[in-house]
């Protein structure tokens, strides 16, 4: 399985600049597309394809609570691919940009999902006094596991984060209750890595597999948060986006590696 999959480009990445970088970093995503199809969706679809096949248990994760949540977002996604003319969507099959037949599987919407779009999904409900992680596809991880996060809050889910201090997760708390139907919001983080695999799991207890090692590839999630009408659960998208650092523009590579 080849995890490494790198952008070819940097077109439609608008986000690069330093006063995109401030914690949590939210824009009203207007009239911009949720989900995106980019240079390395063949790519990037090949490694999820095999993911959901071969490794189900790490990727995939969903209590009884979110099961009308993640129909509901199936039936998003599948409207939102409906609109775009790369994809043809029928009532039982997809197929995908790159030509591959995905059947649509309503008994197991979150990993019908994984296969039909590049976007991780993380479904988020109102538990008590935060939002709690009660279902998701994630195929490609930064630095966490799925095991590890799912029927957790946000603030434990973001424990290893030094930078996630007691005001920022107040502040993101207040954002998620904020997020309304229709006005979806999205930020984008950058990260620096050794490594330029796109499945990057690591468990909570152990080392940083970068420390010491040069930082060789730019790392960059572009997150959006939408609210479902129906069940009132927030959608968390992540997609992810993976360049090498001698492709980058010389400017780029001075402001992130220097």
């Amino acid at each position: 399985m080849d995890d490494i999959v790198l952008q070819q480009s940097l077109e439609g990445i608008t986000w690069l600049e330093p006063g995109r970088r401030a914690l949590p970093g939210v824009q009203p995503l207007g009239d911009a597309d949720w989900l995106v199809v980019d240079d390395a969706f063949a790519g990037q679809m090949r490694l999820r394809d095999d993911l959901i096949s071969g490794l189900p248990q790490e990727v995939y994760a969903q209590e009884p609570e979110a099961e009308a949540a993640a129909q509901e977002c199936l039936d998003l996604v599948l409207e939102v691919c409906s609109g775009n003319p790369a994809y043809v969507v029928g009532p039982r099959l997809v197929y995908r940009p790159d030509g591959v037949e995905v059947v649509v599987n309503r008994e197991r919407p979150l990993l019908t999902i994984g296969r039909l779009i590049q976007e991780d999904i993380c479904i988020l409900q109102r538990r008590g006094r935060e939002h709690v992680l009660t279902g998701a596809i994630l195929c490609f991880p930064s630095h966490w596991t799925l095991a590890e996060k799912i029927g957790r809050p946000l603030t434990r889910i973001h424990v290893p984060v030094a930078s996630y201090d007691d005001d920022i997760a107040r502040r993101v708390q207040r954002l998620f209750d904020g997020i309304k139907v229709g006005r979806p919001l999205w930020r984008a983080n950058i990260l620096r890595h050794a490594a330029g695999v796109l499945h990057h799991p690591r468990r909570e207890a152990e080392p940083d597999p970068s420390d010491g090692k040069p930082l060789r590839f730019l790392r960059s999630e572009r997150q959006v948060m939408t609210r479902l009408p129906k069940s009132d659960a927030v959608v968390f998208s992540i997609h992810t986006h993976v360049w090498a650092r001698d492709t980058l523009p010389d400017s780029l590579q001075s402001a992130y590696f220097s």
